[in-house]
Protein backbone atom coordinates (compact mmCIF):
# COMPACT_ATOMS: atom_id res chain seq x y z
CA UNK A 1 0.00 0.00 0.00
CA UNK A 2 1.17 3.54 -0.67
CA UNK A 3 0.57 6.91 0.97
CA UNK A 4 1.54 10.10 -0.83
CA UNK A 5 0.61 13.66 -1.75
CA UNK A 6 0.94 13.17 -5.53
CA UNK A 7 -2.12 12.61 -7.69
CA UNK A 8 -2.57 8.93 -8.52
CA UNK A 9 -2.59 9.63 -12.26
CA UNK A 10 0.85 11.24 -11.99
CA UNK A 11 2.48 8.08 -10.60
CA UNK A 12 4.85 6.02 -12.73
CA UNK A 13 3.06 3.05 -14.29
CA UNK A 14 5.49 0.57 -12.71
CA UNK A 15 4.63 2.04 -9.31
CA UNK A 16 0.90 1.81 -10.00
CA UNK A 17 1.32 -1.84 -10.99
CA UNK A 18 3.14 -2.56 -7.71
CA UNK A 19 0.48 -0.99 -5.46
CA UNK A 20 -2.59 -2.78 -4.17
CA UNK A 21 -4.05 0.57 -3.12
CA UNK A 22 -2.93 4.20 -2.95
CA UNK A 23 -4.15 6.72 -0.38
CA UNK A 24 -3.64 10.34 -1.43
CA UNK A 25 -3.28 12.97 1.26
CA UNK A 26 -2.88 16.73 0.92
CA UNK A 27 0.20 17.27 3.08
CA UNK A 28 2.78 14.70 4.15
CA UNK A 29 3.84 17.10 6.91
CA UNK A 30 0.37 16.76 8.48
CA UNK A 31 0.66 13.74 10.73
CA UNK A 32 -3.11 13.58 11.34
CA UNK A 33 -3.54 12.78 7.65
CA UNK A 34 -0.92 10.01 7.93
CA UNK A 35 -2.77 8.59 10.96
CA UNK A 36 -6.04 8.50 9.04
CA UNK A 37 -4.39 6.79 6.06
CA UNK A 38 -2.71 4.07 8.16
CA UNK A 39 -5.94 3.64 10.14
CA UNK A 40 -7.87 3.16 6.91
CA UNK A 41 -5.42 0.53 5.65
CA UNK A 42 -5.44 -1.24 9.04
CA UNK A 43 -9.24 -1.37 9.07
CA UNK A 44 -9.38 -2.71 5.51
CA UNK A 45 -6.39 -5.10 5.41
CA UNK A 46 -5.52 -5.87 9.04
CA UNK A 47 -2.40 -5.10 11.07
CA UNK A 48 0.32 -3.40 9.02
CA UNK A 49 3.55 -5.45 8.87
CA UNK A 50 6.03 -2.68 8.02
CA UNK A 51 6.02 1.10 7.51
CA UNK A 52 8.94 2.51 5.48
CA UNK A 53 9.84 5.59 3.48
CA UNK A 54 13.56 4.78 2.90
CA UNK A 55 14.15 8.53 3.08
CA UNK A 56 16.16 10.45 5.69
CA UNK A 57 13.65 13.29 5.86
CA UNK A 58 10.78 11.04 6.96
CA UNK A 59 12.60 8.83 9.50
CA UNK A 60 10.90 10.54 12.45
CA UNK A 61 7.47 10.25 10.84
CA UNK A 62 8.15 6.55 10.10
CA UNK A 63 9.07 5.97 13.74
CA UNK A 64 5.96 7.80 14.99
CA UNK A 65 3.64 5.71 12.80
CA UNK A 66 5.34 2.49 13.93
CA UNK A 67 4.93 3.55 17.55
CA UNK A 68 1.27 4.54 17.23
CA UNK A 69 0.29 1.35 15.36
CA UNK A 70 2.79 -1.00 17.08
CA UNK A 71 4.49 -1.84 13.77
CA UNK A 72 7.84 -3.69 13.81
CA UNK A 73 10.93 -1.48 13.49
CA UNK A 74 12.56 1.61 14.99
CA UNK A 75 10.21 3.52 17.30
CA UNK A 76 10.23 7.07 18.62
CA UNK A 77 12.22 6.12 21.74
CA UNK A 78 15.29 5.34 19.60
CA UNK A 79 15.02 7.36 16.41
CA UNK A 80 17.06 10.36 17.60
CA UNK A 81 20.02 8.08 18.25
CA UNK A 82 20.02 7.59 14.48
CA UNK A 83 19.32 11.23 13.60
CA UNK A 84 21.22 13.35 16.11
CA UNK A 85 24.98 13.47 15.55
CA UNK A 86 25.79 14.13 19.20
CA UNK A 87 23.84 11.03 20.29
CA UNK A 88 25.61 8.86 17.69
CA UNK A 89 28.94 9.43 19.44
CA UNK A 90 27.96 7.30 22.46
CA UNK A 91 27.26 4.35 20.19
CA UNK A 92 30.53 4.85 18.33
CA UNK A 93 32.37 4.67 21.66
CA UNK A 94 30.42 1.51 22.49
CA UNK A 95 31.47 0.00 19.13
CA UNK A 96 35.16 0.54 19.86
CA UNK A 97 35.61 2.51 16.63
CA UNK A 98 37.41 5.85 16.92
CA UNK A 99 35.15 8.84 16.49
CA UNK A 100 35.50 12.53 15.74
CA UNK A 101 36.01 14.71 18.82
CA UNK A 102 33.18 17.21 19.20
CA UNK A 103 31.64 19.90 21.34
CA UNK A 104 27.99 20.87 21.75
CA UNK A 105 29.02 24.33 22.97
CA UNK A 106 26.06 26.64 22.59
CA UNK A 107 28.05 29.88 22.78
CA UNK A 108 31.45 31.19 21.85
CA UNK A 109 33.07 31.03 25.29
CA UNK A 110 32.01 27.45 25.96
CA UNK A 111 34.13 26.02 23.13
CA UNK A 112 37.47 27.56 24.14
CA UNK A 113 38.58 24.46 26.06
CA UNK A 114 37.67 22.27 23.08
CA UNK A 115 39.70 24.47 20.73
CA UNK A 116 42.71 24.20 23.01
CA UNK A 117 42.52 20.40 22.59
CA UNK A 118 41.91 20.23 18.84
CA UNK A 119 43.15 23.50 17.40
CA UNK A 120 41.95 24.83 14.05
CA UNK A 121 40.48 24.10 11.55
CA UNK A 122 37.11 23.00 12.94
CA UNK A 123 33.88 21.83 11.32
CA UNK A 124 30.47 23.09 12.44
CA UNK A 125 27.26 21.34 11.39
CA UNK A 126 23.64 21.01 12.53
CA UNK A 127 23.24 18.36 15.22
CA UNK A 128 20.06 17.19 13.54
CA UNK A 129 20.13 16.89 9.77
CA UNK A 130 21.62 15.11 6.80
CA UNK A 131 23.91 16.04 3.94
CA UNK A 132 26.23 19.05 4.00
CA UNK A 133 23.61 21.77 4.49
CA UNK A 134 24.81 24.52 6.89
CA UNK A 135 28.13 22.70 7.35
CA UNK A 136 31.23 24.89 7.43
CA UNK A 137 34.97 24.70 7.91
CA UNK A 138 36.19 27.21 10.50
CA UNK A 139 39.83 28.17 10.02
CA UNK A 140 40.50 30.69 12.79
CA UNK A 141 39.13 32.68 15.73
CA UNK A 142 37.65 35.39 13.49
CA UNK A 143 35.62 32.88 11.46
CA UNK A 144 34.42 31.21 14.66
CA UNK A 145 33.31 34.57 16.08
CA UNK A 146 31.45 35.32 12.85
CA UNK A 147 29.72 31.92 12.94
CA UNK A 148 28.41 32.47 16.48
CA UNK A 149 27.30 36.00 15.61
CA UNK A 150 25.30 34.91 12.55
CA UNK A 151 24.14 31.32 13.17
CA UNK A 152 20.37 30.67 13.20
CA UNK A 153 19.06 30.79 16.76
CA UNK A 154 16.66 27.88 16.20
CA UNK A 155 19.31 25.38 15.01
CA UNK A 156 21.53 23.41 17.40
CA UNK A 157 25.05 22.92 16.04
CA UNK A 158 27.92 20.66 17.02
CA UNK A 159 31.57 21.57 16.54
CA UNK A 160 33.97 18.84 15.46
CA UNK A 161 37.69 18.49 14.97
CA UNK A 162 38.69 18.60 11.32
CA UNK A 163 39.91 15.27 9.93
CA UNK A 164 42.23 15.35 6.93
CA UNK A 165 41.27 12.20 5.10
CA UNK A 166 38.96 10.47 2.65
CA UNK A 167 35.47 9.18 3.34
CA UNK A 168 34.82 5.46 2.99
CA UNK A 169 31.26 4.22 3.42
CA UNK A 170 29.89 0.90 4.57
CA UNK A 171 26.52 0.40 2.89
CA UNK A 172 24.16 -2.52 2.60
CA UNK A 173 21.46 -4.67 4.17
CA UNK A 174 21.24 -6.08 7.70
CA UNK A 175 18.57 -8.71 8.42
CA UNK A 176 16.11 -9.26 11.25
CA UNK A 177 18.76 -11.21 13.17
CA UNK A 178 21.34 -8.42 12.88
CA UNK A 179 23.38 -10.27 10.24
CA UNK A 180 24.86 -8.31 7.33
CA UNK A 181 23.46 -9.91 4.18
CA UNK A 182 24.95 -7.56 1.59
CA UNK A 183 27.61 -4.86 1.84
CA UNK A 184 29.53 -2.46 -0.38
CA UNK A 185 31.83 0.53 0.06
CA UNK A 186 32.02 3.95 -1.64
CA UNK A 187 35.08 6.20 -1.74
CA UNK A 188 34.80 10.02 -1.56
CA UNK A 189 38.11 11.79 -2.06
CA UNK A 190 36.46 15.24 -1.99
CA UNK A 191 34.85 16.86 1.01
CA UNK A 192 31.13 17.15 0.23
CA UNK A 193 31.13 20.16 2.58
CA UNK A 194 33.70 21.89 0.36
CA UNK A 195 31.78 20.88 -2.79
CA UNK A 196 28.61 22.51 -1.45
CA UNK A 197 30.26 25.63 -0.06
CA UNK A 198 32.38 26.29 -3.17
CA UNK A 199 29.69 25.16 -5.66
CA UNK A 200 32.13 22.64 -7.14
CA UNK A 201 31.43 19.48 -9.12
CA UNK A 202 31.40 16.13 -7.30
CA UNK A 203 32.88 12.73 -8.00
CA UNK A 204 33.01 9.46 -6.09
CA UNK A 205 33.55 5.74 -6.66
CA UNK A 206 31.67 2.58 -5.78
CA UNK A 207 34.36 0.01 -5.05
CA UNK A 208 34.11 -3.64 -6.03
CA UNK A 209 35.80 -4.74 -2.81
CA UNK A 210 35.50 -3.64 0.83
CA UNK A 211 38.68 -3.18 2.84
CA UNK A 212 38.77 -5.46 5.94
CA UNK A 213 39.18 -2.47 8.28
CA UNK A 214 36.08 -0.75 6.88
CA UNK A 215 34.06 -3.96 7.08
CA UNK A 216 35.08 -4.62 10.69
CA UNK A 217 34.36 -1.06 11.77
CA UNK A 218 30.99 -1.10 9.99
CA UNK A 219 29.91 -4.37 11.58
CA UNK A 220 30.97 -3.17 15.03
CA UNK A 221 28.90 0.00 14.60
CA UNK A 222 25.83 -1.93 13.42
CA UNK A 223 26.12 -4.18 16.47
CA UNK A 224 26.45 -1.21 18.83
CA UNK A 225 23.28 0.39 17.43
CA UNK A 226 21.54 -3.03 17.37
CA UNK A 227 20.17 -2.28 13.92
CA UNK A 228 17.83 -4.90 12.43
CA UNK A 229 16.19 -5.41 9.03
CA UNK A 230 17.24 -2.18 7.36
CA UNK A 231 19.33 -0.57 4.72
CA UNK A 232 22.36 1.06 6.30
CA UNK A 233 24.77 3.80 5.19
CA UNK A 234 27.71 4.39 7.53
CA UNK A 235 30.27 7.12 6.84
CA UNK A 236 33.85 6.66 8.01
CA UNK A 237 36.99 8.75 7.67
CA UNK A 238 40.32 7.20 6.78
CA UNK A 239 42.88 9.61 8.20
CA UNK A 240 45.64 10.73 5.84
CA UNK A 241 47.83 11.32 8.89
CA UNK A 242 47.86 7.85 10.44
CA UNK A 243 45.48 5.65 8.43
CA UNK A 244 42.98 5.32 11.28
CA UNK A 245 39.35 4.50 10.54
CA UNK A 246 37.21 7.11 12.32
CA UNK A 247 33.41 6.96 12.60
CA UNK A 248 31.65 10.04 11.22
CA UNK A 249 27.91 9.27 11.18
CA UNK A 250 25.27 6.61 10.54
CA UNK A 251 22.23 6.75 8.31
CA UNK A 252 19.77 3.88 8.60
CA UNK A 253 18.43 4.22 5.08
CA UNK A 254 19.76 3.54 1.57
CA UNK A 255 22.79 5.62 0.58
CA UNK A 256 21.67 8.81 -1.11
CA UNK A 257 21.68 10.29 -4.60
CA UNK A 258 22.66 7.71 -7.24
CA UNK A 259 24.58 5.43 -4.88
CA UNK A 260 22.03 2.61 -4.99
CA UNK A 261 22.32 2.69 -8.79
CA UNK A 262 26.10 2.51 -8.41
CA UNK A 263 25.71 -0.61 -6.26
CA UNK A 264 23.52 -2.22 -8.92
CA UNK A 265 26.02 -1.43 -11.68
CA UNK A 266 29.04 -2.55 -9.63
CA UNK A 267 27.60 -5.85 -8.44
CA UNK A 268 25.10 -6.62 -11.22
CA UNK A 269 22.34 -6.79 -8.63
CA UNK A 270 18.94 -5.18 -7.95
CA UNK A 271 19.55 -3.94 -4.43
CA UNK A 272 15.93 -2.83 -3.84
CA UNK A 273 14.65 -6.25 -4.87
CA UNK A 274 17.12 -7.83 -2.45
CA UNK A 275 15.88 -5.51 0.32
CA UNK A 276 12.26 -6.43 -0.39
CA UNK A 277 13.10 -10.14 -0.39
CA UNK A 278 14.91 -9.71 2.94
CA UNK A 279 11.95 -7.92 4.53
CA UNK A 280 9.26 -10.28 3.21
CA UNK A 281 11.07 -13.63 3.22
CA UNK A 282 14.29 -13.00 5.23
CA UNK A 283 16.14 -14.09 2.09
CA UNK A 284 18.91 -12.36 0.15
CA UNK A 285 20.44 -13.80 -3.02
CA UNK A 286 24.11 -14.11 -3.83
CA UNK A 287 26.80 -13.96 -2.76
CA UNK A 288 27.33 -11.19 -5.30
CA UNK A 289 31.02 -10.50 -5.95
CA UNK A 290 31.93 -7.01 -7.15
CA UNK A 291 32.29 -6.94 -10.93
CA UNK A 292 33.13 -3.31 -11.66
CA UNK A 293 34.32 -0.03 -10.19
CA UNK A 294 31.56 2.52 -10.78
CA UNK A 295 32.29 6.23 -10.99
CA UNK A 296 30.03 9.24 -10.55
CA UNK A 297 31.05 12.58 -12.03
CA UNK A 298 28.82 15.64 -11.99
CA UNK A 299 28.98 18.91 -13.90
CA UNK A 300 27.95 22.42 -12.90
CA UNK A 301 26.25 24.83 -15.29
CA UNK A 302 28.51 27.72 -14.26
CA UNK A 303 31.69 25.83 -15.25
CA UNK A 304 33.10 25.60 -18.77
CA UNK A 305 34.30 22.16 -19.75
CA UNK A 306 36.74 21.07 -22.46
CA UNK A 307 34.73 18.06 -23.60
CA UNK A 308 31.12 18.14 -24.79
CA UNK A 309 28.45 15.58 -23.93
CA UNK A 310 28.93 14.16 -27.42
CA UNK A 311 32.70 13.92 -26.88
CA UNK A 312 32.14 11.95 -23.67
CA UNK A 313 29.77 9.48 -25.31
CA UNK A 314 32.06 9.11 -28.32
CA UNK A 315 35.15 8.46 -26.18
CA UNK A 316 33.65 6.48 -23.30
CA UNK A 317 30.22 5.40 -24.56
CA UNK A 318 31.00 1.78 -23.79
CA UNK A 319 31.65 2.59 -20.15
CA UNK A 320 28.88 5.17 -19.53
CA UNK A 321 25.85 3.44 -18.00
CA UNK A 322 23.73 6.46 -17.08
CA UNK A 323 23.42 10.20 -17.68
CA UNK A 324 20.75 12.56 -16.42
CA UNK A 325 19.94 16.10 -15.36
CA UNK A 326 19.55 16.67 -11.62
CA UNK A 327 16.70 18.53 -9.93
CA UNK A 328 17.71 22.00 -8.79
CA UNK A 329 17.00 21.21 -5.14
CA UNK A 330 19.82 18.61 -5.15
CA UNK A 331 22.21 20.37 -7.52
CA UNK A 332 24.39 22.22 -5.00
CA UNK A 333 25.88 18.92 -3.80
CA UNK A 334 25.14 16.53 -6.67
CA UNK A 335 25.65 18.80 -9.70
CA UNK A 336 23.33 20.04 -12.43
CA UNK A 337 23.93 16.89 -14.45
CA UNK A 338 25.93 13.73 -13.90
CA UNK A 339 27.35 10.61 -15.49
CA UNK A 340 27.79 7.11 -14.13
CA UNK A 341 30.29 4.78 -15.74
CA UNK A 342 32.05 1.56 -14.92
CA UNK A 343 35.20 -0.40 -15.61
CA UNK A 344 37.01 -3.38 -14.13
CA UNK A 345 39.97 -1.03 -13.56
CA UNK A 346 39.85 1.81 -11.04
CA UNK A 347 42.48 3.74 -13.03
CA UNK A 348 40.18 3.85 -16.06
CA UNK A 349 37.29 5.10 -13.92
CA UNK A 350 39.56 7.86 -12.61
CA UNK A 351 40.53 8.75 -16.19
CA UNK A 352 36.86 9.12 -17.11
CA UNK A 353 36.26 11.45 -14.14
CA UNK A 354 39.16 13.67 -15.26
CA UNK A 355 37.90 13.68 -18.86
CA UNK A 356 34.32 14.64 -17.88
CA UNK A 357 35.37 17.34 -15.40
CA UNK A 358 38.32 18.86 -17.27
CA UNK A 359 37.77 22.61 -17.35
CA UNK A 360 38.84 25.15 -19.94
CA UNK A 361 41.73 27.48 -19.28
Amino acid sequence: MGIGDAEYDSLNQRLKDALTEYYKINDLENYDEILRAVGYFTHKYGKIDRFESLNEYWLELDAQARTDFNIYGTKTDFIYNLKQKSKMKDFFHKSGVSTVQFSTGRDRSSVDAFIQTTGFPLVVKPDLGSGASMTYKIRNEEELDYFFATKPADVDFIIEEFIDGVILTYDGLVDINGEVRFAVSHLFEQSVMEVVNSDDHLYYFCLKEISPEVEQAGKNILKAFDIKERFFHIELFKSNKDGRIIALEVNMRPPGAWMTDAINYAYDVNIYKEWASMVVHNEVGGPYPGQYYVGYASRKNHKHYVHSHEDILHTYGGQVVHFNRIDEIFSRASGNSAYQFRSTQLDEVRDIVRYIQQEEG
